[in-house]
């Protein structure tokens, strides 16, 4: 069946349409909109505090919510018992509020129609019809196809309830960006090298290490709250940073070392700096020789990768590759080599991961005070419910014995599944989707065009209307995280701690907490055992028993902290410890790689280079966003309007830019940004590259602040590097070039 749906930008019906009187909300001498006011400041002795965990970004820091007598949240604040963030907040979490007041907000359900001339448009609907809608469709494909033909979506805690209800109701064909499009060559590197996950939050001894190693790592600037208050810790107490990036990044400016390497080149790097421990005889042989495999076939392996060899690829001169060497061999063992969080770069990114794993444990950097700490988390029992019906067939099918080290569903291949074309075994029939926004987070483009004209039915849940809303059969308004409660977070640290969500105020216009939506789906299909709870709250409280306290206590502590149960934090000196690895032991040769055909040690290959009159493509984040779903939130719009295109003053010379000129971006497969986007001159990024920060350049005109404003590197990522170990999208490989005048295309849809 061809659906051929048309992208439909969310009309008034669905956003926007009822005035908020926003400016009657006031906080301290300030509308939430920055205008004068005389309303009248708030004590805390004045308003009613409610404990919750961050939702602005992955770091979920837990706070508080104050809410004063008319039932006005007036401002959020930390935690002073979290963990995650020690009681500050960043930019993004005090800003949360402006996702609860934000009046571009999806406000009640949306279903697609077709009018007979072929056009397609959203009709507001009731929950009742729009939850049977779904309903239906899940019992039709289930009875037709197979509960498996339904593939999902998911990410965060929306995400989560979600992929309850799809695994109740027989499906495990899921996916998720974070995987593919974010950290997965990391997940499948540690777990390969150490047996263990690096973890979210990462279980990096940033406050406690002597030299802090960042490849392409932007902390403070990805706003990692936790990290970032300890990488200040460490600047305070002297500690050596090197940065390795071909941007002078914000932790650069605070670094003894900024290595502006070649984008592309960093496995010849790190090869080189293996070569200079291993052959300088300064890598730290008691904790190799005990706790590690390979060692003589690593020496091997590296031995031709001297400094000179990488410079020929880096532009790392080979005096400073040694230098930095020697840094981290006599600061060891409290070495950071940060592992990095969005590491899908180039295709090569599991093993690029391997080689930042490998340096560390020559280094002895793991498990010591100042290096990689051993994490913890709590255990949270599930909620008494029948076993999950076991799919006939899930995610890991639809690979096609592709990616065999892969954790997770690979995004592409759910996608590539659901397109008959391809002639699939297991042909994906329609999707659901909750907390992702898959048009701004896929790098193939005509893939997911092809995707969605093929499926027969796509439901999306979000709190705005994203781009991805556009595609929907039907729309659901979720409630924002300050208006519902969600699961414990449990996070793992050096110690373990959970965290309680609950409202603060009672959900805005028809929004509904994704709990209640899937629940309300479940019980349509049948499925009552497996959502037998009448509120979320009911599950929390019998979880919160289960492991030694409850929701009364947590509603007044917001975060609970918890002995350790598992071991130390670091190994001593002369423990016996055994990795969950083929050998016991960290593979600095990974055998799990080469029984799987891979190369059991990194190798650097080249890339491509950019055309004549091109430039890589290179982007990150900003403090005030994340990625493309705070541009609208006006308390942090507000902070950032728009992203700049960073050109180097060579550059610049070169083609007469100026700085703050409007260009228009062009790749190399001729794809053109929609909107202009301003040239910012600056020697902080190398000449062969240019930099964009994410999120930027939406298309919906009912994101009223962040329609068109600045240009989207998503719209210049047209081609990508699959990683064939874990099927990860590397999309640092596209280049870009400008064009000063509005092209035609452009102008046309102006005027449509």
């Amino acid at each position: 069946m061809k659906t051929r749906r048309q992208f439909i930008k969310i009309s008034a019906a669905g956003a926007g349409a009822v005035a908020l009187g926003l400016h009657t909300m006031k906080v301290n001498g300030l509308s939430l909109f920055g205008e004068e006011s005389t309303e009248e400041a708030a004590s805390n002795e004045d308003m009613t505090a409610t404990p919750t965990y961050c939702e602005v970004c992955f770091w979920k820091c837990a706070g508080w919510t104050y809410v004063d007598k008319k039932g006005r949240i007036r401002k959020i604040i930390g935690n002073k018992n979290d963990p995650n963030s020690n009681g500050r907040l960043c930019p993004r979490g005090t800003g949360g509020i402006g996702m609860y007041y934000d009046e571009d907000r999806l406000k009640t359900p949306l279903i697609r129609e077709t009018k007979k001339d072929g056009t397609q448009y959203f009709r507001q609907a009731s929950w009742d019809e729009a939850l049977n809608k779904v309903a239906a469709k899940m019992k039709e494909i289930k009875e037709k196809y197979g509960a498996e033909a339904f593939g999902y979506f998911n990410h965060g805690t929306p995400g989560g309830h979600l992929e309850h209800l799809m695994r109740a109701y027989g499906s495990a064909t899921n996916a998720e960006p974070a995987f593919a499009q974010c950290r997965g060559p990391r997940s499948v590197a540690y777990l390969a090298t150490y047996g263990a996950f690096i973890g979210s939050p990462e279980c990096t001894d940033i406050r406690d290490t002597r030299c802090l190693v960042l490849i392409g790592s932007h902390i403070g600037e990805n706003m990692h709250n936790q990290q970032v208050q300890e990488m200040s810790m460490a600047i305070d107490q002297k500690a050596t940073i090197i940065t390795v990036d071909p941007r002078f990044s914000t932790p650069a400016a605070k670094s003894k070392y900024w290595l502006p390497i070649k984008p592309a080149t960093d496995i010849a790097l790190l090869m080189a700096w293996i070569h200079v421990l291993i052959y300088e005889d300064i890598y730290n042989k008691d904790f190799v020789k005990k706790y590690t495999f390979g060692f003589d076939q690593l020496k091997s392996h590296v031995k031709n990768m001297t400094p000179e060899w990488a410079y020929g690829i880096t532009t790392i001169p080979p005096d400073l590759i040694r230098r930095t060497a020697r840094e981290m061999a006599g600061h060891a063992p409290a070495v950071v080599i940060h592992p990095g969080r969005h590491v899908v770069w180039y295709g090569d990114d599991t093993q690029r991961e391997r080689a930042l794993g490998i340096l560390g444990a020559l280094l002895g950097a793991w498990g010591k005070r100042g290096s990689l700490y051993i994490p913890e988390a709590k255990p949270v029992p599930k909620y008494p419910q029948p076993p999950y019906p076991k799919p006939k067939w899930d995610w890991k099918d639809l690979n096609n014995g592709k990616f065999p080290l892969a954790l997770m569903g690979i995004t592409t291949e759910i996608m590539r599944a659901s397109i008959p074309r391809y002639k699939p075994k297991h042909l994906v029939r329609a999707w659901l989707s909750a907390g992702t926004n898959l048009p701004l987070s896929m790098p193939d483009k005509p893939l997911l065009k092809e995707a969605l004209d093929s499926i027969e039915f796509f439901a999306v849940i979000d709190t705005m209307p994203m781009e991805v809303t556009g595609y929907a059969d039907v729309v659901f308004p979720e409630a924002t995280y300050l208006e519902r409660y969600d699961f414990l977070r449990a996070a793992q640290n050096r110690y373990p701690s959970v965290a309680l969500r609950m409202p603060a105020v009672k959900p805005k216009y028809k929004s509904k907490p994704a709990w209640w939506i899937v629940k309300q789906i479940g019980e349509r299909l049948g499925l009552h055992e497996y959502f037998n709870y009448n509120d979320y709250s009911e599950v929390l409280d019998w979880q919160l028993k289960q492991i030694g306290t409850s929701l009364e206590e947590m509603k007044k502590i917001g975060v609970k902290t918890f002995s350790r149960e598992t071991g130390p934090i670091y190994l001593s000196d002369n423990e016996d410890y055994q990795f969950n690895t083929n050998t016991g032991k960290i593979e600095l040769y990974s055998t799990e790689f080469e029984s799987n055909g891979f190369d059991p040690m990194p190798v650097y290959k080249a890339h491509p280079e950019p055309p004549r009159n091109f430039y890589r493509l290179i982007y990150g984040r900003a403090p005030m966003h994340t990625f493309s779903r705070t541009q609208n939130n006006h308390n942090l719009w507000d902070l950032m309007k728009q992203n700049t295109v960073w050109v180097h003053p060579t550059v610049a010379n070169l083609w007469n830019l100026k700085n703050g000129q409007k260009v228009w971006l062009k790749n190399q497969d001729g794809a053109v940004s929609d909107f202009a986007v301003e040239v910012r001159v600056t020697e902080r990024v190398r000449w062969d590259s240019v930099y964009m920060v994410h999120g930027f350049g939406h298309s919906d005109k009912k994101l009223t602040r962040a329609y068109g404003r600045g240009a989207s590197d998503e719209k210049m990522i047209t081609h990508y590097a699959m990683d064939p170990i874990m099927g990860g999208t590397g999309m640092r490989v596209n280049f870009v070039t400008f064009l000063k005048e509005k092209p035609y295309k452009n102008r046309k849809e102006d005027k449509a």
